[in-house]
């Protein structure tokens, strides 16, 4: 694992399987990188607005968090399982995850 990986809790996951059974890949960068490129059926929700915006990331799903390098997605995992989501993962940068899946 890449010393990246270990300092923002990325683990190695299967995500191409997670996403076979449902995954939900919540892409928090802001709509402006949102529409410059995305992978295909995530939803953007920008960081900043996270918090207000649970109640359209399902609590019932495993969540993938992805953003430009991994940073934000880090945060995005932290504040998603302190709201009680209990299958998240950081998925990093958005390009690498679509590469992973």
């Amino acid at each position: 694992m890449s010393l990246l990986g270990k300092l923002f809790g990325m683990k190695s996951v299967n995500y191409q399987q997670l996403v076979k059974e449902g995954a939900v890949i919540v892409d928090v960068r802001s709509p402006g990188e949102f529409q410059g490129g995305h992978i295909k059926g995530s939803m953007n929700v920008p960081l900043q607005s996270i918090q207000g915006s649970l109640g359209k990331i399902p609590k019932n799903k495993t969540v993938i968090t992805c953003c430009a390098s991994g940073m934000r997605s880090a945060s995005a995992k932290s504040i998603l399982k302190s709201a009680g989501y209990a299958d998240v993962h950081n998925g990093g940068g958005w390009m690498s995850l679509k590469s992973k899946i």
